[in-house]
């Protein structure tokens, strides 16, 4: 019943995923940018509390004319209605509407949850008609001691069977590394009412960059090619020698990811390390990182609490542990987070990467306790912390923005992608800016409510701290780096929800290329000054101004309403 992933703990449901416009997501939407390379909207993301918030308003307009509002046709239209829209927006730089749309309509099938988008679904097939739907069912084949058991499988098409959907490919989801067997296979065709050729499965490989080509070579793209008479869709030359090299780049990238032998190891010290899906995009962003260095990522999570002296007499085996980890690392990262909880952990791991030459990056949370870890041990401010841990605190290094919301948590942080501009001549020295290829303005998507107390910037900096990227108007500060560091760097925006696996983020890339070693560090930096391209599309890509610009919104789109402002 959520509107967004906005109010969602980390431990609840993974990451939230943030999108250009500011949506907050499922991180389900992070895994299609990134292996699409598309640009979603919040739009692109259907929650049930969207929907019968939509139904619901209608209801108070008037728009039903009196009628009855019911599941069956009002929510069930309104769906569809929805996915129709949406389906049509372009989502990559080529400005084209799309020509297939994929809909991933989670849960599990009988659940109570997903009824009415199962309902929806039902009706749909036959309002855009047989040629233009196809349905792609995944289920686990269990392996009993080497045994594939198919009954659940036939379970749960035949329960999907009698909602009125049946299945066009049924892939099966194997968690070991052992393939489909045929004979397993024709079972689920006999059983399925499907031929065998529309039975895939899906096993576990050594990287989940090989499933793509795993479902390429089970013949999935000449079934649906004939299915939904895609070869009647003019591809031109530019298309076709655009796709050939995505195949080829894509197949280099895997093969080389085998033969990898050199490790970087890097520690990444949070706060909600028991749930790793919690930093889904850190990880990737790293992976892909690690894959431009030609390294394999050995990655060690710290909980952050465990680095603090509390916990060397509560729990010494944690406590040494963790230790050891942070200081046998090449390269230390602090990602986002909410709240007091291990920030102690966290600056006590950034005063070590800084005082050891360590390469860092801070990611929001981490970018502003880097600025408060550097206001006590540079600057003698003792009483140096965040207004967040402590509003009424006497030197708070960090405060809330004026124009975020105190009284409601949805939707209301300063979100989405936004420009920074860095300063003059610092590409002279900045290693974070020829990463970016040189550019004098990037783009990043930003969550947070905090930023860096203006009345301390000129503190903070004649010390020696250097706020490398600010806001357009010179007042937010949004990178820094420490110029006499191997590596040295905070965002506060997340780049992370911006890393492609051909297309590293590039505060990731100079990470894993720093910790690699000087010679790594100084190639990427030359490679990404002549082949350097934002992943967004060029019409994104504009001023803080016409972001803040209140233009209406298409019907059904998520705004705030009056009562969340």
């Amino acid at each position: 019943m959520n509107i967004d992933a906005g109010t969602m703990r980390p431990q609840e449901h993974g990451e939230v995923y943030v999108l250009n416009d500011g949506g907050e997501v499922d991180l389900d939407l992070g895994n299609y940018e990134r292996y699409l390379n598309v640009t979603l909207s919040r739009d692109n993301n259907i929650t049930t509390g969207k929907i019968y918030r939509e139904v619901i308003e209608k209801e108070r307009r008037g728009d039903y004319l009196g009628k009855t509002v019911q599941i069956v046709p009002h929510v069930t239209n309104a769906i569809q209605d929805w996915i129709e829209r949406v389906s049509k927006v372009p989502v990559d730089e080529t400005g084209e509407e799309p020509d297939v749309c994929i809909v991933e309509l989670g849960g599990t099938v009988g659940d109570i949850e997903s009824a009415p988008f199962i309902e929806a679904m039902r009706q749909f097939q036959f309002r855009v008609g047989p040629e233009n739907f196809a349905l792609i069912h995944v289920s686990l084949v269990p392996d009993m001691h080497g045994e594939q058991k198919t009954k659940p499988t036939q379970t749960t098409v035949h329960a999907l069977r009698g909602l009125g959907l049946l299945p066009d490919l049924i892939a099966c989801r194997l968690i070991v590394q052992k393939p489909l067997e045929p004979a397993t296979k024709a079972k689920i065709s006999m059983f399925c009412h499907v031929a065998p050729e529309q039975v895939v499965g899906v096993h576990d490989v050594s990287s989940v960059y090989h499933v793509p080509l795993l479902l390429q070579s089970q013949g999935i793209i000449q079934y649906l090619q004939k299915r939904l008479n895609l070869g009647s869709i003019k591809i031109t030359p530019q298309m076709q020698e655009r796709g050939r090299s995505l195949e080829q780049r894509w197949r280099e990238l895997t093969k080389r990811q085998e033969r990898l032998l050199d490790h970087v190891t890097i520690a990444l010290v949070g706060k909600y390390t028991d749930m790793q899906d919690s930093y889904m995009s850190v990880v990737k962003s790293l992976e892909h990182s690690a894959f431009r260095c030609n390294r394999k990522l050995k990655l060690k999570w710290v909980d952050a609490s465990d680095l603090e002296p509390e916990a060397q007499h509560s729990s010494p085996a944690k406590y040494h542990d963790a230790w050891r980890a942070v200081v046998s690392a090449n390269g230390i990262l602090v990602p986002g987070g909410f709240g007091v909880r291990g920030s102690e952990g966290m600056m006590l791991a950034i005063k070590w990467a800084r005082e050891q030459k360590i390469p860092f990056l801070g990611i929001c949370f981490g970018f502003q306790l880097a600025v408060v870890e550097w206001a006590r041990n540079v600057c003698g401010m003792a009483g140096a912390t965040s207004g967040e841990f402590d509003p009424a605190a006497p030197e708070p290094v960090i405060i809330f923005m004026p124009e975020i919301s105190k009284t409601h948590m949805g939707g209301t942080m300063r979100l989405g992608l936004r420009p920074t501009v860095f300063e003059q001549e610092s590409e002279q020295w900045s290693k974070v800016r020829k990463l970016y290829g040189g550019a004098g303005k990037i783009w990043e998507r930003h969550r947070h409510r905090y930023e860096v107390n203006p009345a301390l910037i000129d503190r903070l900096t004649k010390s020696g701290m250097r706020f490398v990227g600010k806001d357009e108007r010179g007042e937010r500060m949004q990178v820094l780096e420490l110029p006499d560091h191997p590596y040295f760097v905070g965002f506060q925006a997340h780049p992370e929800f911006c890393t492609r696996p051909l297309n590293p983020s590039p505060p990731f890339l100079g990470l894993i290329a720093a910790a690699a070693g000087t010679t790594v560090l100084n190639e990427q930096v030359e490679f990404q000054l002549k082949s350097f391209k934002p992943p967004h599309p060029e019409g994104s890509m504009v001023d803080e101004a016409s972001l803040r610009s209140d233009e209406p919104r298409p019907q059904g789109e998520e705004a705030l309403l009056n009562s969340e402002q």
